[in-house]
């Protein structure tokens, strides 16, 4: 049993704190550098204590094996602008040296029944406390915005609803769902739309540039 809440979930903070830090510089190395950013928000949380209790119990997960079983104690949600950035993000997450991925989730492409579109990643994260080097297990969610609004709301009439809302609801819940897919989708064609005709442009002045230097020769 657990006592002392604040001292068990005192690591958890810490890895969130962190890893908030570490994703914000992320963003901020490709604003400096002059790169599209494929990380739009960054935010964080650990999980409430009546959150946890109310799940352990849920899905029968013993007290005793929280830091084992639970998995999203420590939550990072990272907001893309475009569907297509999320794998932009998943694979930067792949690359890093600082954090072992365990599990992958991609309800992106397969979504739940209720709608719900998000890529998770369950990571185990190392800090460093006065005892030494604690493993600490972090769930990354990653999804567009638009995505990120929808699952807010149904989060809250969820919490609402007690987790049993009506079968009209759940229906208008996920016709919402798949439209707010399809406005990313159609935000993803503008933007690819938009960049290859930047590209097209740049292309084009450059050999303008070539044939003015030619012309002065």
């Amino acid at each position: 049993m657990i006592e002392n809440w604040e001292k068990f979930l005192q690591p958890y903070m810490q890895a969130v704190e962190e890893l908030k830090v570490k994703f914000r510089a992320l963003r901020d190395q490709y604003a400096q550098n002059g790169v599209e950013t494929p990380i739009e928000f960054v935010t964080g949380r650990v999980k409430q204590v009546e959150a946890i209790k109310e799940k352990a119990v849920r899905r029968h997960v013993d007290m005793d094996r929280l830091e084992q079983d639970m998995q999203d104690l420590a939550g990072i949600r990272i907001m893309t602008q475009f569907t297509n950035d999320i794998y932009r993000v998943v694979d930067l997450i792949r690359e890093r040296t600082d954090m072992v991925i365990l599990e992958e989730r991609d309800y992106v492409t397969n979504s739940k029944p209720s709608g719900y579109r998000s890529y998770h990643i369950v990571v185990e994260y190392p800090i460093q406390t006065t005892q030494g080097e604690r493993k600490i297990l972090v769930e990354i969610q990653v999804r567009t915005m638009q995505m990120n609004v929808w699952a807010t709301i149904e989060h809250a009439i969820n919490y609402k609803y007690a987790g049993e809302y009506p079968d009209d609801m759940a229906d208008k819940l996920h016709e919402v769902a798949e439209l707010t897919f399809k406005v990313d989708a159609l935000f993803q064609e503008m933007h690819q739309e938009i960049s290859e005709s930047q590209h097209a442009l740049r292309n084009h002045t450059k050999k303008d540039d070539v044939i003015d230097e030619g012309f002065n020769l």
